[in-house]
């Protein structure tokens, strides 16, 4: 595939900023869905984390089925669904439902991860010292159950057997990479927020990879934070906002997505500024050119089959406005290409 036509797609965490509510964060989420539907992206994933003030999506499935309810061509899917929160059957029921609604449109991402703490994992009624460890069991046994149902098998997934769900693993591991491979599989990769094994699981993927019902070849997205504004300065700005909700979540101190801060980081100390450029070095920030050169620049340096576009940004607007820009960018790079 030519590097520079490579879809876009967009990750939500329905943001709920500081001063707002959940209410109207899903409204928000449904809103940026419709534009980037005009836009042209090509799939809307949502998140799902537990505990969290600043994240409106943990109930996933059913921010899912308002988001497709709303829109009408743009695929919507989980980016992902922590399998080790769920009984496989549970998921297969619902997403079954979800494709019944909206056929076609509807994917699913897994993750291995628990998506929160371990407290609030127990409060989920599960176990974690197994469960992850189940993690490829558990993904076998759910694509089992959109298999058309066997004479006389006893349990099936009733909407859900005989329906196409496309299946994702995610990761931000050389594990997830591994499963996806193995399995035939697409991969995503969390590099937005984990980006230190990424060129590694890439190359793992992609060597291992053994073409499966679901997919010939192998088909890598990689996570990418992109704050685009009209100037660098303003992008920077935006940007402040996710760098207070990583410095806060490392202290242990999640809440609402905060405003941006003019000069956030010439307050920071030099392991703060170290820790936040590892975490957020996926990312490409400022006017139309800074971001159609860093798109560019990162498409080249990964072979990306596809982007997974995420902008944590604080005001709605400037949300809208980024995905825009993004937007006219890859159809700058694909005009060029």
């Amino acid at each position: 595939m030519e590097s520079h036509t490579i879809p876009f797609s967009v990750l939500d965490l329905s943001p709920i900023t500081e001063g707002s509510n959940a209410g109207q964060a899903l409204r928000n989420t449904l809103d940026l869905a419709r534009h980037v539907e005009k836009l042209g992206y090509r799939r809307y994933w949502l998140a799902e984390h537990h505990n969290m003030a600043g994240v409106a999506s943990a109930a996933t499935s059913v921010v899912i089925g308002y988001v497709a309810g709303g829109t009408s061509t743009i695929r919507v899917g989980a980016g992902g669904i922590m399998l080790p929160n769920h009984a496989p059957l549970v998921i297969a029921e619902q997403f079954g439902t979800l494709e019944s609604l909206y056929p076609g449109r509807i994917e699913l991402g897994l993750g291995r991860a628990p998506g929160t703490d371990q407290v609030t994992s127990h409060a989920l009624r599960r176990t974690l010292a197994s469960d992850a460890d189940t993690f490829p069991q558990d993904v076998v046994e759910l694509m089992n159950y959109f298999r058309p149902a066997e004479p006389g098998q006893r349990v099936r997934a009733v909407p859900g057997a005989g329906l196409n769900v496309p299946l994702w693993i995610l990761g931000s591991s050389l594990f997830g990479a591994q499963l996806a491979a193995a399995l035939g599989l697409p991969y995503a990769f969390a590099s937005h927020f984990a980006p230190g094994h990424m060129m590694q699981a890439i190359e793992v993927y992609r060597s291992r990879f053994r073409p499966s019902e679901q997919l010939e070849r192998p088909h890598v997205m990689l996570g990418l934070n992109v704050f685009a504004a009209d100037t660098d300065e303003e992008g920077r700005r935006l940007m402040t906002s996710i760098q207070q909700a990583f410095l806060n979540l490392r202290r242990g101190q999640p809440g609402p997505l905060q405003p941006p801060v003019e000069g956030f980081e010439q307050r920071l100390s030099p392991m703060e500024q170290a820790g936040l450029e590892q975490a957020l070095s996926c990312s490409v920030v400022g006017s139309p050119e800074s971001v159609r050169r860093g798109l560019a620049s990162f498409i080249a340096r990964t072979g990306a089959d596809e982007l997974m576009v995420t902008s944590q940004i604080f005001d709605h607007a400037a949300r809208l406005r980024s995905y825009e820009i993004t937007a006219e960018a890859r159809d700058a790079l694909a005009r060029a290409s």
